[in-house]
């Protein structure tokens, strides 16, 4: 029974340091990549997005795993890969 004892007071500290770990880096990871897949997978035509390239520019065609973006005033379409999209943007002023 003391030895039981003893392992289980080794032991807590480790428990508690993952227990914190997770509530203090693994939750909330989860949740910044939640918001952001759910972000990417609400994109629409006519927003204007940023890559994580810092291109921006305004979205022309959204296919499944796919996102075509006009830049600039010469209209040069891109194709980006959806997980390279970043944030959304507000608007023409972003450009």
């Amino acid at each position: 029974m003391e030895q039981i004892l003893m392992l289980s007071a080794q032991l807590l500290p480790f428990v508690l340091m993952f227990v914190l770990l997770y509530f203090f880096m693994i939750r909330p990871q989860k949740k910044r990549d939640k918001a952001i897949q759910n972000m990417r997978s609400s994109i629409e035509v006519g927003e204007y997005v940023t890559t994580i390239g810092g291109v921006i520019g305004r979205v022309v065609a959204v296919r499944k795993d796919q996102i075509t973006i006009e830049t600039g005033a010469d209209r040069v379409k891109l194709h980006f890969a959806k997980w390279a999209i970043q944030t959304k943007n507000e608007g023409p002023s972003a450009e």
